[in-house]
C-alpha cells in the first residue's frame, strides 16, 4: 500500500486554497479512489490533519470504544472531531482550507505539506521547520527511545 511521504512547500492564496502535490493526489487516488477528505487540527501541534475518508473512519471506530467520561478522550475529541471540515479538492488540485482552521494553525503566507503514512499534515512553513530542528530535540533521548523501536 502506497502511502503519503515527502514534504512539499507551497503558498497558501488569498482565498485560503492551498494545491496538493501531484504525488499525494496520486495516493488519494490509487488508494483512497479520490474519496473525500476530513481537514482537522492536530490534537496536540499548531498544525492540520488531513485524512483520507477510510483512515477517518478508522479513528472515529477507535474512538467510539473510548470512555466519552476521560478527560484525554474529551480533549481529543473536542480538539479533533469539533473541528473536522469534510473538504474536496477541486479540479485544479487545490484544497481550500475553513478560515477557523487556518487561524488555528496559522496558516499565512508559506506552507509545508508533509507525508505522514496514513495521513498528511498542513503546516505554517516557519512552525514545521522550528518542530524540525534537530537542534531542538534531546539526540540522545530521542535515539534511545527510536531504537527502542527497533529504529
Amino acid at each position: 500500500m502506497a502511502s503519503f511521504t515527502g514534504t512539499y512547500y507551497y503558498t497558501l492564496d488569498p482565498k485560503g486554497r492551498i494545491i496538493i502535490p501531484a504525488p499525494i493526489r496520486e495516493v488519494l487516488h490509487s488508494e483512497y479512489n479520490n474519496s473525500k477528505i476530513f481537514v482537522t487540527n492536530a490534537p496536540f501541534d499548531k498544525c492540520l490533519n488531513v485524512y483520507p475518508l477510510a483512515q477517518w473512519s478508522i479513528l472515529e471506530e477507535k474512538i467510539r470504544g473510548k470512555p466519552k467520561t476521560d478527560k484525554y478522550i474529551q480533549f481529543f475529541i473536542r480538539r479533533v472531531f469539533a473541528s473536522a471540515v469534510e473538504c474536496d479538492i477541486d479540479k485544479n488540485g487545490r484544497l481550500m482550507i475553513p478560515y477557523e482552521l487556518r487561524q488555528n494553525a496559522q496558516l499565512n503566507g508559506d506552507i509545508a505539506i508533509v507525508g505522514g503514512f496514513h495521513i498528511f499534515e498542513i503546516w505554517n512553513k516557519e512552525l514545521f521547520v522550528d518542530v524540525t530542528d534537530p537542534e531542538k530535540i534531546d539526540k540522545d533521548a530521542c535515539m534511545k527511545a527510536l531504537s527502542e523501536y527497533g529504529l
